[in-house]
């Protein structure tokens, strides 16, 4: 399998058509090698337009929801991001590229130890990966420029946007199944602005789950 051939299929045949068009975010996707991070027995599918799972309930973005997340997000070189899910590191890879620091949080440890390895292995020393709970945010090394959350929410987190900078922006997917939305949270000083990007359905936070329904 000529894995080069099939990273750029992914870009010019998924990502692209999704207009994503930023060339800094296509050429990141060009260059990180997706199937680095991608579990072994799926690694056939690293470029494929689809969710891979991970394990622990989690599973990797498709290839076109994580260039739409990084367009509408914008990094520049000099911002700082907080990512809400480390899962496969691929995501945190992605931002590393385009920023200029990266804090991962991941509930699940498992993939904080297998994300910084791999993280390493490419030369990505720029990220710093936790195992905590980000429900919340991670308020301890907030301000940021940039927050990615990989999870979805039934609603927006104010906790987590009042952690953004002046100008900062916000990615978050909210809903519940079938009908969620990523959205996009810009702050302007004391405001927040909301622009609806796609939608999408994807697994909720840890503890941000809805109740199951009284059923009579």
């Amino acid at each position: 399998m000529d894995l080069s051939q099939a990273r750029f299929n992914m870009v010019e045949q998924q990502v692209r058509p999704w207009e994503v068009l930023d060339q800094a975010v296509l050429d990141a996707m060009l260059e990180v090698p997706r199937e680095h991070f991608v579990p072994a027995a799926y690694r056939r599918l690293a470029y494929s337009d689809i969710r891979i799972p991970l394990g622990f309930g989690a599973s990797m973005f498709a290839p076109k929801w994580g260039g739409r997340l990084l367009q509408a997000l914008a990094p520049a070189k000099h911002e700082r991001a907080l990512e809400i899910g480390t899962g496969s590191g691929y995501l945190s890879a992605l931002l590393a590229r385009l920023c200029g620091a990266v804090i991962s949080v991941d509930i699940q440890p498992q993939f904080v130890e297998d994300a910084t390895r791999k993280l390493r292995a490419i030369g990505a020393e720029n990220v710093h990966c936790v195992a905590g709970d980000a429900l919340e945010g991670w308020a301890s090394e907030a301000p940021y420029d940039l927050i990615a959350v990989t999870a979805s929410s039934p609603a927006r987190r104010p906790a987590i946007e009042a952690q953004l900078a002046p100008g900062g922006r916000l990615f978050i997917v909210t809903g519940t199944a079938p009908a969620m939305e990523a959205r996009l949270i810009t702050r302007e000083g004391d405001r927040y602005l909301e622009e609806s990007l796609f939608e999408l359905e994807l697994e909720p936070l840890r503890g941000a789950e809805t109740p199951p329904r009284f059923q009579f």
